[in-house]
């Protein structure tokens, strides 16, 4: 009689065929995946639905055009730079540091064109600034 435990071996887990079926999920995933690209977003811009527009008083209007033309009160603007934009606001400005700066961009005008505004504005030590827009027409619905 034999009364003695045999030892058996505990079973191992095998893990390559884990790892080979992942890698394969892996692998459909990323080739079936398909990517947004913000390329290719249409966006119309700028287009608000307001009640009532405000009177500023003390305003400045700075219209920048399509092709990134600036005029400040309907005066164009020689030149595109930010220190000339900036010298255009300080001579234009009738109530100083607190002329309330109106940009009313084109639709298709650049980003940069606005911005360059924006900084032209604060060189100038303008810090209240605001947007123009038109009506959708569909009456705020």
């Amino acid at each position: 009689m034999n009364f003695r435990r045999r030892h058996q071996e505990e079973p191992e887990i095998n893990l390559i065929p884990f790892i080979d079926v992942l890698l394969v999920i892996l692998i459909f995933l990323m080739l079936s995946t398909t990517y947004s690209k913000f390329t290719e977003l249409q966006l119309k811009l700028p287009v608000a639905d307001a009640d009532a527009q405000r009177d500023y008083p003390k305003e400045l209007i700075v219209a920048v055009s399509a092709d990134g033309a600036y005029s400040i009160n309907k005066q164009v603007v020689a030149g595109r730079s930010t220190e000339a934009l900036s010298m255009a606001l300080i001579e234009n400005a009738k109530a100083g540091k607190d002329t309330v700066i109106i940009i009313s961009a084109d639709a298709s005008a650049r980003h940069q064109a606005v911005v360059t505004v924006m900084e032209a504005a604060r060189r100038s030590g303008m810090n209240q600034i605001t947007f123009a827009t038109q009506s959708s027409g569909n009456g705020g619905k």
